[in-house]
């Protein structure tokens, strides 16, 4: 866990939220009533520094450009460069080090914002306050805000630093960027336990929080990195970004690669020497030639053409891929922790329930747009038949300051969110807003407090009735009222009848708000606190909730098919979040844990229980952070979802961070790998089957590279062993490795998804990229190759060819194994002898001729034989060329099936069914 803040005295714990007012004017010698003086402003700007986070020290540009060298497959292709310098190969260097230096320069673009999120978060603080000095209210800067400053906060305002409340009016505050909760928050002065979580301190208002309601004082009592949001920042900077599973296969893979070439080599020039008595020179050559057969210089590029091809598929559906390297790691992922509000859900307040004397309704649609309608067990009901109804929606209208607006078709509410449903529901039951705010001129009002709980309108109409609508909290409301409005008229209040209709709607996990309304105001012009305590008639009860986002149920199904499970982390209450769940569809949406329990888990305890726990409410976001860091101790790929400040530091720590592009904080998307340009949780599930394709192609892209760099290899090797003519001298080599195979490979990256892509379990994080198949793949493909080349070049000499002539005939033939090869490669599983087989995608066809026309180049251009030593082919040589092609493909059909029939398909991750546990399970 990380240390708990202090406060701007730096010498305890942040509790402010728990202490009396007067302790916080006390210590910052803070007058409630004027202010700090210039004098005390001057020394606690010079004690505590400005409103604002520490810029972060930065990496320059140049750093960060040689840090994308720091892999040792470079290295490798590093020290071949320099070896073919010293040789006087300068075209084999050149076209090395072009390789080299355009991933690196592809790389540096792609992560230059990477450590942004700070900056991010900084620009949330208040750029204006307003403050009480010298008894003079004063708009500053929210920069130049100190402790102790007076702090006046109405609706609209960002409060500029951490406050502690004095007086409060009405005051609601949205903490959703801290809490993820979606309903704005009462505030009150009075103090809260001192184990109360985030979302609880009502007596506070958080630096960067929005007030939609009413208005209030405080002391400032936290500034700067003290801040709740000073203090994230401080998380972010503890964070370790972790290195997604394919990097660090990636990096095994180099270093084995790299061990196995330089021991091959190793023991090469130790025979040549030892045994065949070559000269140092001449074996030192041809060392040089192995090393450059098998390295695959390709495969770099081929990487990072495949993830850029990736991240262009998921661009077209909205989703920004911010580090290549993520688009793959989606892949792998077994577990994403989502943020509730604005995630899974729409974060816009709706209307769910309507209780009335009689009857329990359910309201359609949801959001801000003013569409839907009303239904009683399952059947829709027409508003002249339940009048009342449209005296609810009535009265919780004109009991209202929000406003509905619409610009070019998107439906957004002014003001307090549960104001904004009001309205919307109004709507539903077709009022106009305008019209009734005319026909019922609101004449005064009673604001809503935390205190008395409630608010209260006064109207009248043009010709002197007059009415007063109350709307607040239901047991509050029933104290004030007297009798229940029902069909038949005015009634006798039925207690336990409202008790069981606010159960049965609190257990969806629905807000509550009840209406009352008191007629006959007709003489009174403004409204007291007496003319509501009592003798108000209850209308009925409304029922809000954020509800899912209807993609987001789809997209949890499919994610549970392809074994990925889904856990909500939210700040918002248990009630509502396993409400939420259990529309989602998560597994065991009841067995919630929330901030308070995590509490008292110790780390080997929640490691257990995080796995069969698919709820987490009222999280901080030290919270998120260990949740993560439990899943991942447990071996799973963790992907974090969320749009709020709260998510930032728990986004940085997943293998792979996922904000919402649209209503997301800037903190969230900086600290995310990915951003979801539409918000839609539906798309991390198209993401998902994105990166398992893109770890799919790449595979056998390695699949393909690897057999050419073996077969190349073990020709030299066989050939310096038996003290045999080279086949295929190290320029030609590079011609293939660096033309032909880098072309026909770089075509596996358009590859489209295999069937069934999303009904298999995640693969394994630990699972190595040389893998048994691949081994076997590699090892029976590359004693092919080296048959074929050796073969046809045995066959050249023994007709009287000359070595060169040879060696083309050589060189030819190992590109049309390769290009048969490819064929085969692309189904690995099924067989390739089909009609889709044979016509292969647009991207194969277009390579194969342009490797087939670079052959003829490199066969009968002169200049060629400047470069290459090529000797042009008659048409018999070129023909049996050809032919040892299609028998290759037959030897790897025949192979596939019988391997499929001894062992079954290569499908190292099985199917997924969606059980629980069965994602986790192939882990382990």
């Amino acid at each position: 866990m990380l240390d708990v803040p202090v406060n701007a005295d730096g010498d305890r714990p942040n509790d402010w939220y728990a202490r009396p007012v007067a302790d916080a004017l006390t210590t910052f010698d803070a007058n409630p009533n004027g202010g700090l003086h210039q004098g005390d402003i001057d020394a606690y700007r010079a004690k505590y520094g400005s409103n604002r986070l520490p810029e972060p020290k930065r990496k320059g540009p140049l750093v960060r450009f040689l840090k994308q060298f720091e892999d040792v497959l470079i290295y490798v292709l590093l020290g071949a460069a320099v070896i073919t310098a010293l040789l006087g190969h300068w075209v084999d260097t050149g076209v090395i080090l072009a390789v080299v230096v355009v991933n690196a320069i592809i790389g540096f673009v792609q992560e230059g914002k990477a450590e942004q999120a700070l900056a991010a978060i900084r620009n949330m603080l208040a750029p204006k306050a307003t403050v009480i000095r010298d008894s003079r209210r004063r708009s500053i800067p929210g920069e130049d805000v100190v402790p102790g400053d007076l702090v006046v906060l109405e609706a609209g305002d960002r409060a500029p630093a951490d406050v502690r409340l004095f007086e409060v009016k009405g005051l609601k505050i949205d903490e959703s960027v801290l809490t993820g909760e979606s309903m704005a928050v009462e505030k009150a002065v009075a103090p809260v336990a001192e184990s109360a979580p985030l979302g609880d301190r009502k007596s506070m208002a958080f630096s960067g929080t929005l007030a939609t309601y009413g208005q209030a004082r405080g002391v400032v009592v936290a500034t700067g990195t003290h801040t709740e949001i000073g203090r994230i920042s401080g998380m972010l900077t503890e964070v370790t970004a972790l290195q997604t599973p394919l990097l660090r296969q990636m990096g095994v893979f180099a270093t084995w690669l790299t061990v196995a070439i330089l021991c091959l080599a190793a023991f090469v020039l130790a025979f040549g020497l030892l045994v065949r008595d070559y000269s140092f020179a001449e074996i030192f050559m041809a060392v040089v030639g192995l090393s450059v057969a098998a390295i695959p210089e390709g495969l770099p590029a081929i990487l990072t053409i495949t993830l850029a091809i990736g991240v262009q598929s998921m661009a077209r559906r909205n989703a920004i891929v911010r580090q290549l390297p993520a688009i793959e790691a989606l892949g792998s992922v077994s577990v994403i922790c989502s943020d509730k509000t604005g995630t899974l859900t729409r974060n816009e307040m709706t209307v769910a329930s309507i209780a009335t004397a009689r009857h329990l309704f359910t309201v359609s649609g949801v959001g801000y747009v003013p569409q839907g309608g009303f239904s009683l067990d399952g059947r829709d009901v027409e508003l002249d038949d339940h009048p009342l109804l449209s005296q609810m929606c009535l009265a919780a209208l004109l009991c209202s300051d929000a406003s509905l607006e619409e610009s070019d078709g998107n439906w957004t509410v002014g003001g307090d969110p549960m104001e904004g449903a009001l309205v919307v529901v109004a709507c539903k039951a077709g009022l106009d807003p305008d019209y009734e705010a005319q026909a019922w001129p609101r004449t005064d009002a009673i604001p809503f407090d935390s205190q008395h709980r409630f608010m209260a309108s006064l109207h009248h109409d043009h010709t002197g009735h007059g009415q007063i609508f109350v709307k607040g909290a239901p047991e509050r409301i029933l104290e004030m009222c007297a009798r229940q409005r029902g069909i038949d008229g005015d009634a006798d209040l039925d207690i336990d009848y409202w008790h069981n209709q606010a159960e049965e709607i609190a257990a969806r996990g629905q807000r509550l708000l009840a209406v009352a309304v008191k007629t006959g105001a007709a003489s009174h012009s403004d409204l007291q606190f007496h003319d509501v305590d009592n003798g108000l008639t209850f209308l009925g009860l409304f029922g809000l909730i954020d509800p899912p986002r209807e993609e987001a149920i789809a997209a949890v199904a499919e994610c549970r098919s392809a074994g990925i499970r889904v856990k909500m982390i939210t700040g918002d209450h248990a009630g509502t979040a396993t409400a939420i769940a259990r529309e989602l569809g998560l597994e065991n949406p009841k067995a919630a844990l929330t901030g308070s329990d995590l509490d008292t888990l110790d780390d080997a305890t929640l490691r257990q229980r995080v796995g069969d726990t698919s709820v987490f409410a009222r999280t901080s976001p030290e919270h998120k952070l260990r949740l993560v860091e439990a899943l991942q101790a447990n071996g799973a790929v963790v992907a974090m979802t969320g749009d709020g400040v709260n998510d930032a530091p728990a986004l940085k720590r997943a293998d792979i961070g996922i904000a919402m592009g649209m209503k997301g904080t800037e903190a969230a998307k900086e600290a995310a790998e990915i951003v979801l340009a539409d918000d839609n949780f539906a798309t991390i599930a198209a993401a998902v089957k994105a990166g398992r394709t893109v770890y799919d192609n790449l595979k056998k892209a390695i699949i393909f590279l690897l057999p050419v760099n073996g077969g190349e290899s073990l020709t030299l090797v066989a050939a310096i062993l038996l003290g045999l003519t080279l086949p295929i001298t190290p320029l030609q080599i590079l011609w293939v490795n660096m033309v032909s195979s880098v072309l026909l490979a770089m075509t596996l990256a358009f590859e489209p998804s295999e069937p069934g892509v999303m009904r298999r379990a995640p693969r394994p994080p630990k699972e190595p990229i040389l893998s048994g198949f691949v081994v076997w793949r590699v090892a029976f493909v590359s004693v092919l190759f080296c048959i074929g080349i050796f073969g046809m070049f045995a066959w050249a000499q023994a007709t009287g060819s000359s070595v060169e002539v040879a060696r083309t005939v050589a060189v030819n033939t190992l590109v049309v194994m390769e290009i048969f090869y490819l064929f085969s490669v692309r189904y690995l599983n099924s067989t390739s002898l089909t009609v889709r087989g044979a016509l292969g995608t647009r991207a194969v066809i277009v390579a194969v001729l342009a490797v087939t026309a670079l052959q003829f180049l490199f066969t009968y251009a002169p200049f060629m034989e400047t470069f290459f030593g090529t000797q042009p082919l008659t048409l018999t040589q070129g023909l049996l060329v050809f032919l040892v092609g299609p028998v290759v493909l037959v030897i790897l059909e025949v192979e596939k099936r019988v391997r499929v029939a001894l062992i079954g398909p290569r499908n190292p991750h099985p199917p997924a069914g969606g059980q629980p546990g069965q994602a986790r399970a192939a882990h382990h």
